[in-house]
């Protein structure tokens, strides 16, 4: 694999993290909308180890991006 190729595919799989996370703050928002509550204890729980891990994913392809600021600001 030539050295673009190997950009290339570490700018995708950071981008699917980014995705990602976003995607999980997007169905808590939509959850508690529908709720007209918080989201379940359990559900936010399980969220956070998922956010974690794609934050690790996001910060091995693209250190200092900014995802974690982003992501710690998050409601």
């Amino acid at each position: 694999m030539d050295p673009e190729e190997k950009t290339m595919l570490a700018d995708l799989i950071w981008l699917q993290a980014v995705i990602a996370t976003e995607l999980i703050q997007v169905t808590e928002n939509t959850s508690a909308l529908l709720r007209k509550a918080a989201p379940p204890a359990t559900c936010l729980e399980e969220h956070a180890v998922l956010r974690k891990h794609a934050l690790a994913i996001a910060e091995k392809y693209r250190p200092g991006s900014g995802l974690r600021k982003h992501l710690e600001g998050h409601e």
